[in-house]
């Protein structure tokens, strides 16, 4: 197997011995080629082209960072330095590593896909609607990879059969030539695929996976200006999406009515909003993480802030944070356009996106951490300090710890019910997502020590509270970036930003033991909501801007924080690309979507001079397509030839 492995590589070069998967975790039974010439082996292979998808993809914060900042909607935390080449276009070059990483974790597994489709022909066992099935899903793999790959960086090179040895020539095709490969796949892979994942398992490929996928491929190919059979992708791109909308039922696609449930914690493993997910590995009933690198979901860390910042009044280190963990990058936070985007008052994926409200927990259940040992004094000092009132501030979440064979302790967190103060466990209750805080945050609120307030408060309004108040407002400069010292000249509250919290969950089954800067949940690669701003925005782009706008209100009405607000507050008559941009943004910031939106509407330019001063001075046309991967070219022999995009 170890031979078969190195022959089966990428076509284009050996650069993806970075990222090793041996097929040897497959093999059933044998050895070589004959192992795959029977269905297990050659299932097992199949099974291996999903692994890029947990292990690198939407776990590390490589691709979040290439997928997602750059855009208008994500800064750097106090305007830092850090990772400046993806948010600010300041030194990107061929050897970033996130760039030259993406290049090679997306090329790492098209020609095993390859393989797998073209040895189907040749196996000697097997039932054939099986393996139909699971062809379907490589080529839907082979198609999003290939996806991946073209919207990030442009005319690449493109292979359909499985290569033996490796290409030190080769050649970029054009970007015709790869949408109709992808576009394709796709439609192949609908044919093949069921409406039930193969072996019911909910993180295979199956009917609605290819068909959002092709929806979104013809709106990314919309914007390379392509067409098929002279037909404007655009107008493509608004069948699928119509057609998946419509159908949804008979395609097993499904919206939830209510935001809510989206990112309700119980939802997040098998979520029926789903089209296509990276399924992380689940403490207790799976050995996954034996794997090592099924550990290393950290995406949470980069996104939320650090109340300890202010450690005399939250004083749990973030490296014994069992509630928010260990939130030790402290990065990636929302741009001001981002943040203004939302009418809280209205729409309630403000708290299902972002927590604002920041607070203890004690450790009851598992007799850690006495409920009266995480009560808080304010004293008359630190009231002077932060200018809230004195009085006592109560844990508002307690942590249980649920020990699981694989995985270790799990940390789920229940809620001590506003005015509850005798820690008596049988007092808590659930709630959908311990990171949506109550919104708003009441007044006389006593279980929460730090508040970043959406709407501005004056001094006496913030004086009335025991919680710490920071106006949102109050952590930008003039020029829309965030501050770098202190707003006060005597907290560090201006270290802290309203906290990204999709990637962080509480729930049995998604700890990763005593490693706090893990989180092991299920990633939405793709889900019903996209499939809504897709026609919406086909629509639009297509002339059709009332039509545009009822999608959208879709998605605005099941935000909407009650339903009598809805038609005066939310609802759209019709729809312009501001309109377009701005649902984007509500609806999926930090979905790994940002960017490629912003390309395919060729709106850099004018997005980021209006909403990212920082990054508009560095940004230049090149920056449409993002640079070769610098492994890559370093490896093959026509590396002058092939290019760098420009870097």
């Amino acid at each position: 197997m170890k031979t078969l492995l190195s022959k089966v590589v990428i076509a284009i070069c050996a650069a993806t011995s970075i990222y090793s998967c041996s097929l040897d975790e497959y093999n059933p039974s044998g050895s070589g080629e004959i192992t795959l010439q029977t269905f297990e082996g050659w299932k097992g292979m199949a099974t291996s082209c999903y692994s890029p998808l947990y292990d690198q993809l939407f776990s590390a914060s490589d691709y979040l960072f290439v997928a997602e900042t750059g855009t208008d909607i994500w800064l750097t935390s106090n305007n830092t330095t850090n990772t400046q080449q993806l948010f600010y276009y300041e030194g990107l070059t061929t050897n970033t590593n996130a760039t030259d990483k993406l290049f090679t974790q997306a090329y790492a597994k098209i020609n095993t896909c390859n393989a797998v489709i073209g040895r189907a022909s040749n196996l000697a066992d097997g039932d054939a609607a099986d393996i139909a099935t699971i062809v379907g899903e490589a080529k839907c793999l082979r198609a999003f990879y290939y996806l991946v790959l073209t919207t990030q960086y442009g005319e690449i090179p493109l292979s359909t059969e499985e290569a033996t040895t490796a290409d030190f020539n080769p050649k970029r095709a054009s970007s015709q030539d790869i949408y109709n490969q992808i576009t394709t796949d796709l439609k192949d892979a609908a044919e093949k695929l069921g409406v039930t994942p193969y072996e019911s398992n909910y993180a295979r490929c199956s009917k609605k996976t290819a068909l959002g996928l092709l929806a979104r491929a013809y709106a990314q190919g919309a914007g390379e200006g392509l067409t098929e059979n002279n037909i404007s992708y655009w107008q493509r791109a608004k069948e699928v999406a119509e057609d998946l909308i419509a159908n949804k039922d008979t395609y097993g696609a499904y919206l939830y009515d209510n935001i809510d449930d989206v990112w309700a914690q119980k939802n997040n493993r098998n979520n029926k909003e789903a089209l296509f997910v990276a399924a992380g590995p689940q403490a207790g009933s799976s050995d996954a993480f034996s794997y090592g690198s099924y550990g290393s979901n950290k995406l949470f860390t980069y996104t939320f802030c650090d109340p300890n910042k202010l450690n005399d009044i939250y004083k749990t280190a973030n490296k014994q944070n069992y509630f928010y963990g260990r939130v030790n990058n402290c990065l990636m936070a929302p741009s001001k356009y981002l943040i203004n985007c939302f009418d809280a008052k209205y729409d309630k994926r403000w708290e299902n996106s972002f927590t604002t409200a920041f607070a203890q927990f004690s450790m009851v259940q598992p007799s850690w951490v006495k409920y009266n040992d995480k009560i808080v004094t304010i004293t008359d000092a630190l009231a002077e300090k932060y200018g809230n009132k004195p009085g006592k501030i109560y844990p508002y979440v307690d942590l249980a710890a649920i020990n699981q064979t694989y995985g270790g302790n799990q940390y789920v967190a229940s809620v001590w019910p506003k005015g509850e103060y005798s820690g008596d466990i049988t007092k808590l209750t659930a709630v959908n997502n311990v990171y949506a805080n109550p919104y708003p945050l009441d007044k006389d609120e006593d279980r929460f020590l730090i508040y970043l307030s959406k709407d501005d408060m004056s001094a006496q309004e913030k004086a009335e509270r025991l919680y710490v108040t920071v106006n949102i407002n109050d952590l930008f400069d003039q020029t829309d970036k965030y501050v770098t010292s202190s707003i006060d000249g005597k907290t560090n509250t201006y270290s802290l930003f309203p906290s990204l919290n999709k990637f962080n969950w509480s729930y049995d089954g998604s700890f990763y033991g005593s490693n706090l800067q893990c989180k092991t949940g299920d990633m939405f690669i793709m889900r019903m909501a996209e499939v809504y701003l897709i026609a919406a925005e086909a629509e639009q782009k297509l002339g059709n801007g009332e039509n545009a706008a009822e999608y959208l209100n879709v998605l605005r009405k099941r935000a909407c924080r009650n339903a009598d607000d809805f038609d005066a507050h939310m609802k759209l008559t019709t729809a312009t690309e501001d309109d377009i941009f701005d649902e984007y943004a509500r609806e999926l910031c930090g979905e790994f979507n940002r960017w490629a939106l912003l390309k395919r509407h060729k709106a850099f330019e004018t997005r980021l001079a209006k909403y990212n001063s920082r990054a508009a001075e560095s940004f230049t046309s090149k920056n449409y397509l993002r640079p070769i991967s610098y492994t890559f070219l370093n490896q093959i022999e026509n590396a002058d030839e092939f290019g760098t995009n420009g870097y």
